[in-house]
């Protein structure tokens, strides 16, 4: 008989498919790697199983033990399954972005699973994180996988995935491209490729919102922003990701991740979700300027299925405005000035002195200032009023700039439409930009000429 003793013995040695359509007019071969063919559905069966190994090989994980993880719910996923045939308890805390789907299957393979907002700062209690870390302290024998640092994550796709893709390749790869979350798949892998040839090109495909590209580029971190996509970026910097490892990192947006998500699955039949549609813009817009002797390889993060309730769900769509023919919102404005490589809202802090902001507006040369504290607006400044005050009061400069602080310029939602936004910004010379609830930026008349002139 041939059979496998358990369902883990199927993780892993995941096939390559040659794309054939998408990919029409243009010069590389391209090939994806189904990680959605592991038994989980997902790339992360491989870092789940390896992460309860290596702690009960180290003894951190004892019989009868509990496994806790904040999670967008592939990697539980593939802690949950690994943790049914070996006999752990789990516990699982996800964000409300995660799609029902996850977390329902988490649930199935017999896991508990806590959500909370997706709303607050990594330095919040309630952030998702800080809340698995208190049920690990709060739970005897219990472990927090926490993928995020942990060495097991990528040392597995050292160890498996990056050997896989070059066997596969005859060792002809030269360009691998991967989304980057954890940092797992994109550091473990490309440590490897590029140990057996270094001119093998690692590329990250990242969503606007997120802060690797910036970082990456300038070296500063930033505060992200909100965005659809599941389970990729980040608003902090996990340490499994090694940038030595990374050669360029390219943001997309959520409609033309969606977009490029069903493309793949309904031109090449690979059922795939919105993290994998990153991944496959960024390869399509790479091979353009690729040649016939290139070879690249994406990965196919998960499969589908994990988000009928959302990338493939055409109500779901619509209303948050992802379909390539609907009308165009604000935003598209405020991705656009992403694109450009302006990401980061520029504010101050209620407790910021008004010499402070006279010495932002020189510095950056904005004449619109909002007052945030956190992701909430306290109030806005406009150089032209704060200007003629401190005319009238020069002693101004060493007060507090609550004091100049005046009522907000409007704050529309993100999905607003561009009529609306034009007709507002008529009389205003400012909008803030509201999404998921947090003040994410601010558009000017001036963005909005870029974004009509196509800059």
């Amino acid at each position: 008989m041939e059979y496998k003793n358990n369902i883990l013995e199927q993780i892993g040695e995941t096939p390559l498919i040659k794309i054939n359509k998408i990919n029409k007019g243009l010069k590389p071969q391209i090939f994806a790697k189904l990680e959605s063919a592991n038994p989980g559905g997902s790339v992360k069966d491989r870092i789940g199983y390896n992460m309860i190994i290596d702690a009960e090989k180290k003894g951190e994980l004892k019989p009868g033990g509990t496994i806790i993880e904040a999670t967008s719910g592939n990697t539980g996923i593939g802690l949950a399954i690994t943790a049914a045939v070996k006999g752990f308890k789990t516990v699982f805390v996800v964000t409300d972005k995660v799609s029902a789907e996850k977390i329902n299957y988490l649930k199935a393979l017999g896991g508990e699973v806590i959500v909370v907002s997706n709303l607050v700062d990594p330095e919040d209690p309630e952030y998702y994180v800080n809340v698995a870390k208190r049920i690990h302290k709060e739970t005897p024998n219990s472990i927090f996988a926490y993928q995020y640092s942990n060495p097991s994550n990528p040392e597995i796709h050292y160890k498996t995935t990056g050997p896989e893709i070059w066997r596969q390749t005859d060792g002809k790869i030269t360009h691998f491209v991967s989304s980057i979350g954890t940092g797992g798949t994109i550091s473990g892998t490309g440590r490897f490729l590029k140990e057996k040839n270094p001119e093998i090109k690692v590329i990250g495909a990242d969503p606007l919102g997120s802060i690797f590209k910036h970082y990456k580029d300038t070296g500063e971190l930033i505060k992200g922003t909100p965005y659809l996509v599941e389970g990729i970026g980040q608003d902090c910097l996990p340490k499994n990701v090694h940038f030595q490892y990374i050669d360029e990192i390219i943001n997309v947006s959520d409609k033309t991740s969606f977009a490029a998500a069903r493309r793949l699955t309904k031109e090449e039949g690979i059922f795939c979700g919105g993290s994998t549609g990153t991944i496959v813009h960024v390869t399509l817009e790479l091979a353009k300027e690729l040649t016939e002797d290139d070879i690249v390889v994406f990965v196919v993060c998960d499969t589908g299925e994990r988000y009928l309730s959302k990338v493939h769900n055409i109500d779901w769509l619509k209303m948050n405005r992802m379909l390539d023919t609907e009308v165009v919102t604000l935003r598209d404005i405020s991705d656009a000035k992403k694109v450009r490589g302006i990401e980061d809202i520029v504010s101050v802090k209620p407790e910021a002195k008004v010499k402070d902001v006279v010495q932002l507006i020189n510095e950056k040369g904005f004449s619109n200032i909002p007052v945030m504290k956190g992701k909430k607006a306290m109030g806005c400044i406009s150089e032209n009023k704060l200007m003629r005050k401190l005319l009238e009061n020069p002693e101004l400069l060493d007060t507090s700039v609550m004091d100049v602080t005046e009522e907000c310029f409007p704050t529309l939602d993100a999905k607003t439409e561009l009529y609306e936004v034009k007709n507002i910004l008529k009389d205003n010379s400012a909008i803030l930009v509201s999404d998921f609830g947090l003040i994410t930026d601010i558009i000017t008349r001036y963005d909005l000429i870029n974004f009509d002139s196509g800059k």
